[in-house]
């Protein structure tokens, strides 16, 4: 993830696989937001 955010372009990386973990880290931090803010 640091080397992907630094710019490292690299062609054998999936571009599925980088958007899905992306979405996945977006959707973890989203979880874990709701989880803080249960008395809102």
């Amino acid at each position: 993830m640091v080397t992907l955010a630094e710019g490292g372009h690299h062609n054998s990386l999936n571009p599925a696989v980088t958007g899905g973990s992306a979405l996945a880290v977006l959707l973890l931090l989203l979880w874990i937001t709701t989880r803080f803010n249960r008395d809102r």
